[in-house]
């Protein structure tokens, strides 16, 4: 009995450009979960807990080349630590939980100078909440609170102009923890 012809593979290419735009329309909790490529560069961010995409053993780690990879997003915001408005840019939280098939109620950031601090899950949902590695367009040193820092765009709510809120904007960040 002949054997049915196998499917051709997609490229890795392909699967990345794939896994963005089911990302970027919310549907990361229907994909089936598959691993992250490993990180070719210096890991700048460690995702634990709750994810069903690792490429290390349960944990999703990043290099800066794959939060590039992902659509970046831009926003012009004031914050209490910068005397004027700043350009800021890189991917969606969300986006990057969506590859790592992030799923729970609280993210636990923790950053280089061990600062921790709980988001709730639903903030990246309702906000546009970006994963910062740019500052006016220039890579962030962890001297300008980077290489990575999470960032609300503040001066599009009022809400968001609040100490609760500026809390949760860890600069320096290292690791995120899905609850």
């Amino acid at each position: 009995m002949p054997h049915p012809p196998r499917r051709a593979r997609p490229t890795r290419p392909a699967r990345r450009a794939c896994l963005r735009a089911a990302a970027s329309l919310g549907l990361a909790a229907v994909l089936p979960a598959r691993a992250l490529e490993r990180p070719l560069g210096p890991v700048v961010l460690t995702l634990t807990g709750r994810v069903r995409n690792a490429n290390d053993g349960k944990h999703a780690q990043f290099d800066m080349a794959m939060l590039e990879a992902l659509p970046q997003t831009s926003f012009v915001t004031r914050t209490p630590w910068y005397a004027r408005a700043r350009r800021f840019s890189g991917p969606l939280l969300r986006d990057v939980l969506a590859a790592a098939g992030a799923q729970g109620s609280v993210l636990r950031l923790a950053a280089i100078n061990d600062y921790r601090v709980d988001m709730p899950f639903e903030d990246t949902q309702r906000h546009d909440v970006i994963l910062a590695r740019l500052l006016d367009d220039r890579p962030m040193a962890v001297r300008d609170k980077g290489p990575l820092l999470v960032i609300y765009p503040f001066d599009d709510q009022a809400e968001l102009r609040s100490m609760v809120y500026y809390s949760r904007s860890a600069w320096q960040l290292r690791t995120i923890e899905i609850r």
